[in-house]
């Protein structure tokens, strides 16, 4: 019964999670569809004042706008029921801009007298577009837009005019290319918060990495490294040592009488034994030095650095402040000794060397009575 709730409980928090972010998705495909409408509303309202002066008619307006609207709106509605969630690019860039340049180029020959507009507008929508489209999709909306003015421009005789013969008209033709411009300049301030949005996704992103890394790491229980990373850190040293004819020491520590912890006292106390006995190594090695958990209750510490006399010493004051530590507090009549392996590299080691021998200063440790520290005998070392 308790794996099933906490599988549906799972099932729950993920179908929550994609419902918010689909709710995600949506509102900020809205914010845009509501954007390039406000945008529509700015050339109605500019050919409707063309239409006051006599240049165009009212119509012209209206439709123009009646157009844009409604296929602004069939992309809004398809949003809506996450019909734009199948396709690659959710804001159907590359349809939306084509079919705003089919409308531009036929407002161009239907009212040639203010196309140039219409063609200002086609700047405005190919701007727009570019920041969401690849280069391949790019090259299909400027072949749309190139054709359509070059059938305009050679095949028709229509006069594509900017009316200037009044200070009224002079006035409107400013307005329009300060409204385009206007527009030009806001695709740019988008594409800024845009960049701005994915270098902070890109920090979060690299920011979650490093956790991820970091995790992969860590054994899970006791905070100390894993055995892959631990043996990656082994032969690292070994290297360092053998190319830099450095000291350096391993020890393998064993918790003795562990498995009698975990029977007497269960095995949540032992993992809490394993806890506080890597907390307590931690808070006294040094930064340089590296801590792993090889399995079980058995770990592995790295001295850079260190002779074998020093190794010694560091191990054995390690081994009494475990001894003292007061173990009763995790569980009544609880008490705690390690036994310790110790061996230095030699050159031409191999980390199974290394570790035979100080492995086998672990058993003899552990045959002479645990609660020891026993280093492997030594030969020649770096000179």
């Amino acid at each position: 019964m308790t794996s099933i709730t906490t599988l549906s409980e799972g099932t729950d928090a993920s179908t929550r999670d994609l419902r918010k972010d689909s709710a995600l998705r949506i509102a900020r495909r809205r914010t845009a569809y509501i954007a390039q409408a406000s945008s529509y509303l700015i050339d109605a309202a500019i050919l409707l004042l063309y239409a006051v002066i006599g240049v165009t008619t009212v119509a012209t307006g209206v439709v123009y706008l009646a157009i844009r609207l409604a296929v602004v709106g069939i992309a809004a509605y398809l949003s809506e029921i996450q019909v734009n969630d199948r396709f690659k690019d959710p804001y159907l860039t590359v349809p939306l801009s084509i079919v705003s340049i089919i409308v531009q180029i036929g407002a161009i020959y239907l009212v040639p007298q203010i196309g140039f507009y219409f063609i200002s507008i086609i700047f405005v929508v190919l701007g727009f577009a570019a920041l969401r489209m690849s280069a391949r999709q790019t090259g299909i909306v400027w072949s749309t837009a190139t054709l359509g003015l070059a059938l305009l421009f050679l095949m028709t005789d229509k006069p594509i005019g900017i009316p200037m013969a009044t200070a009224t008209e002079r006035a409107l033709a400013l307005a329009c290319f300060v409204s385009a411009l206007g527009r030009c300049a806001s695709a740019g301030l988008y594409g800024s918060s845009m960049r701005e949005l994915l270098y902070r996704r890109s920090n979060d992103l690299a920011a979650a990495n490093a956790r991820i890394e970091e995790l992969a790491q860590l054994d899970e229980l006791t905070g100390a490294l894993n055995r892959r990373y631990i043996m990656k850190c082994l032969n690292d040293e070994i290297a360092k040592a053998q190319r830099n004819a450095t000291t350096c020491c391993i020890a393998i520590i064993d918790l003795d009488h562990f498995k009698k912890i975990n029977d007497c006292f269960g095995h949540p106390v032992g993992d809490e034994v394993l806890r506080a006995f890597a907390i307590s190594v931690f808070a006294n090695i040094r930064t340089i030095d590296r801590f792993g958990r090889q399995g079980g209750e058995e770990f592995l510490l790295i001295l850079p650095d260190t002779d074998i006399d020093l190794a010694i010493q560091t191990l054995d004051r390690l081994r009494g402040l475990i001894t003292e530590l007061n173990w009763s507090a995790i569980a009544q009549d609880l008490t705690l000794t390690i036994s310790a392996g110790i061996s230095a590299i030699r050159p031409n080691d191999t980390p199974e060397d290394i570790l035979a021998r100080a492995d086998l200063a672990l058993y003899r440790a552990k045959d002479t009575g645990r609660d020891r520290v026993v280093a492997a005998p030594q030969k020649r070392q770096f000179s």
